[in-house]
């Protein structure tokens, strides 16, 4: 499959909004530009809060009267009902409209985020993290599934480097905004000041959102249902407990051996039922050579950005003696990076497909976890924050071609099953790359202070493990990247052919 330059978009079929370019005498661009927008502004309000809690544990511990790993809870939580409802979001892209998918999403978030900022104890906080998890859950599938209905091929990159803001920013920065807030506010003005941005987006979006998709009579099947919670659930609950090491109330064999197991009769029940159209998840996404280059390489990306995320702070407060505000400001020019390179790099994927992109930005990402590996108390800040940024320029590069060469390579049915299933992958890549650097940090500080190494240096020991380990698998990113095309005009794979 060669790079071209796409030829212009075909004429919308049947059940599909026109996008303007497409259309005879009728412009929706305005409309278009309104819905997307507004998507992309609450989304990235949703997907702040998944990393904005990190910062604000040791105040929680001892404002709640919690421990750590409870306190963990926070986030894991987090993660693991986006993983279980994810799924579940191509059912319900493919059976409503999009405002009423809109509006069930922001007020389930708003909601959660109330309960949290007037919550008297740790179950009432706990209980309002898996009420905003599902409402952020539906919204990242809904905005990618929107935008590849209503944007041509042509001018997609453009867009999906918007998407990518929200993707890599939003979790770069919670740390950031968290320290900032916990510097001169107590906890819950993390979610005071959040709850009128929610509900400003969920009130102008009850008055300006309008329906752009054509929804399809669409079967749920209960058993797959069950089937993926218990498997995505259970991969992310193992691979959460195992970062929290020794401490977990259950050894994290147990939900990985059951989710695998789960997981495994998930995939052959999808495979049978996606003959019928049928399937929760339809399977036949991965047909594409595209896609599933572009999501292996993808999950790695995540494995990366989430792992440094939890392993950076630890470094900089342990062995440089950072404070938690301190460590947030470091990490901000990172997640600006990326953000202010997002909507280059989309003009540049229109203009010259991804390989140009994809190339360099993974060897930028090897690279810098390479040097990372290497650091030690001696290495200066401002190098650990060059480190960081030239991370962050990788991940920028890398993120929109990822997201627009995959989704854009499946055949307009798959559209909603394939925003499902990358925001499934990267909630489990998300999990596995913050358990597997905590786990080697863990096991490295481990052995040098079994060696005799002081706590600052054994933790310093454990660092460059875990940075090590990233480095590897980021070698494997490299060689993935030069896998990924920009997709044929007309998508693979065959749809209609039997699973």
């Amino acid at each position: 499959m060669s790079e071209t330059t796409p030829a212009p978009a075909p004429a919308p079929t049947a059940g599909v909004p026109d996008t303007g370019a497409a259309a005879a005498g009728t412009d929706h661009s305005a409309r278009n530009r309104l819905v997307i927008g507004l998507l992309l502004v609450s989304t990235f309000v949703v997907i702040l809060n998944e990393t904005i809690m990190g910062v604000a544990l040791p105040r929680l511990m001892a404002d709640l009267s919690v421990t750590a790993v409870a306190g963990q809870w926070l986030t894991t939580a987090f993660m693991l009902t986006m993983a279980v409802v994810i799924p579940v979001t191509g059912f319900l892209l493919q059976r409503l409209h999009t405002r009423p998918v809109f509006l069930t999403a922001m007020t389930l978030f708003s909601l959660g985020t109330l309960v949290c900022a007037a919550a008297p104890g740790f179950g009432t906080l706990l209980a309002g993290r898996v009420v905003q998890a599902c409402g952020t859950a539906i919204m990242m599938p809904l905005l990618m599934t929107t935008v590849l209905t209503l944007v041509p091929p042509a001018g997609r990159g453009r867009v999906m480097g918007n998407i990518s803001i929200v993707i890599s920013v939003a979790p770069a920065v919670g740390p950031t905004i968290s320290g900032v807030i916990l510097s001169v506010l107590e906890w819950r003005w993390m979610f005071i000041l959040v709850l009128p941005i929610a509900v400003g987006s969920l009130l102008l979006g009850a008055w300006r959102m309008q329906n752009v998709t054509e929804p399809r009579p669409a079967p749920l099947d209960v058993v797959s249902v069950a089937l993926s919670a218990l498997g995505f659930g259970g991969l992310v609950y193992g691979l959460s407990t195992l970062g929290e090491g020794g401490e977990a109330a259950v050894p994290a064999w147990a939900p990985l051996a059951a989710g695998l197991a789960a997981l495994a009769v998930f995939v052959r029940r999808q495979t049978r039922l996606q003959r019928a159209d049928r399937a929760l998840l339809d399977l036949r996404t991965f047909r594409s050579r595209v896609f599933t280059a572009s999501t292996a390489v993808l999950s790695v990306s995540m494995m990366a950005l989430f792992g440094t995320l939890i392993v950076l702070p630890i470094y900089l407060q342990t062995v440089h003696g950072l404070d938690p505000l301190g460590t947030g400001l470091l990490l901000l020019p990172g997640g600006l990076v990326m953000g202010l390179l997002a909507p280059v790099v989309g003009r540049v994927y229109d203009r010259s497909g991804p390989t140009v992109l994809l190339v360099p930005g993974s060897v930028l990402l090897s690279g810098s976890l390479w040097y990372l590996a290497s650091t030690s108390a001696a290495t200066p800040v401002p190098m650990v924050l060059l480190a960081h940024v030239v991370l962050s320029t990788g991940l920028a590069l890398m993120f929109t071609p990822l997201f627009t060469a995959g989704l854009g390579s499946l055949p307009e049915r798959l559209y909603s099953h394939g925003s499902a299933m990358v925001g499934t992958l990267q909630q489990v890549a998300g999990a596995a790359g913050t358990a597997l650097f905590v786990t080697v940090l863990t096991l490295g500080a481990a052995g040098a202070a079994a060696a005799g190494a002081s706590g600052p240096e054994a933790t310093e020991a454990g660092v460059r493990s875990a940075f090590l380990c990233g480095g590897i698998i980021s070698l494997l990113a490299v060689a993935g990247s030069f896998g990924v095309r920009r997709p044929a005009l007309s998508p693979e794979p065959a749809p209609g052919s039997a699973g």
